[in-house]
């Protein structure tokens, strides 16, 4: 019994060792698998922070990415209403330019003084000069072809013809012309000193033979910005005031006006200029017509 006894605390003291010694080794292991997982957990956590970090990058630089195509449709935007600017600018100085009168746009008036040659369609005949009634005396004619002086007006209505027809400036033209054909030409018996008519000897004064007109007419003058303007007047009214008086002491007559021209502007409002105009007058004042042609230049000041 006291060997039974002793085998079983033997086997006990050999079970308890085997257990401490299995406990020994294997504990270790445990911490270390222990230890292992602690590791993974933050190598996975260090890699989330990274991926985290990772997709901040990429947002951030998508939003900086749409940040640098706004800025960039913003300067073009920018860069395409400067060249508008720029482009409105040239086209403002290029209407300032040497071919456009910037300084006479608002000048709404001209003053022009005239001179040249003129011709009759007739000859001249009168209570003084060649008599139909009294064919008595010298009995001479006056030329056909006379000079001129005259002045007028020219009043800008509109610059664009009311908005019909861009830079076509239409003015009211008031002119009077003074035309010379002849001095010194010896008249009829009425002009002789003292007159045949009392018996007297043939000793003709000189006559002065001239016509004085006075018309009023639309001027449209083309290209009203540039330096060179053509213009013609369509029909316009005009007043005949004859020297000598007809046969029947008649020196008024009514007629009607053409004319063409074109002027220039040489310096600031100053201009020079050349143009023809017709005189037509309806049949004849007492067997004499005073219509005809003038042709010459003139001189213009706006103001």
């Amino acid at each position: 019994m006291k060997y039974f006894w002793q085998k079983e605390k033997l086997t006990a003291r050999c079970f308890a060792g085997s257990l401490l010694l299995t406990l020994t080794i294997a504990a270790p292991q445990v911490l270390a698998q222990d230890a292992a997982a602690q590791r993974i957990r933050q190598l996975e956590n260090k890699l989330q922070e990274i991926q985290n970090e990772l997709i901040r990058m990429k947002t951030e630089s998508a939003q900086t990415t749409r940040k640098v195509d706004q800025i960039q449709e913003t300067s073009t935007q920018t860069t395409r209403k400067v060249e508008q600017i720029q482009e409105t600018a040239q086209q403002q100085k290029a209407m300032k330019s040497d071919d456009v009168v910037s300084d006479v746009i608002e000048k709404r008036t001209m003053l022009f003084f005239r001179g040249g040659f003129a011709r009759s369609d007739e000859h001249r005949n009168g209570a003084t000069l060649e008599s139909r009634v009294v064919p008595l005396g010298a009995q001479e004619q006056a030329d056909r072809n006379a000079w001129y002086v005259g002045a007028g007006f020219d009043f800008q209505l509109t610059r664009d013809t009311w908005g019909l027809l861009p830079k076509t400036e239409v003015d009211a033209e008031l002119m009077f012309e003074y035309k010379q054909f002849g001095h010194g030409v010896h008249g009829n018996a009425l002009a002789n000193e003292p007159s045949i008519l009392a018996g007297a000897p043939l000793n003709p004064r000189g006559v002065t033979v001239n016509q004085f007109t006075l018309t009023a007419a639309p001027k449209i003058k083309f290209l009203h910005f540039g330096r060179f303007r053509p213009w013609i007047i369509p029909g316009g009214l005009a007043i005949h005031v004859i020297s000598p008086p007809s046969e029947s002491v008649t020196y008024l007559m009514p007629g009607v006006m053409f004319a063409g021209g074109a002027e220039y502007r040489i310096w600031k409002d100053f201009f020079i200029g050349a143009d023809a105009r017709y005189q037509l007058t309806a049949g004849s004042l007492d067997g004499s017509k005073f219509g005809g042609l003038t042709v010459g230049g003139y001189l213009g000041i706006g103001f």
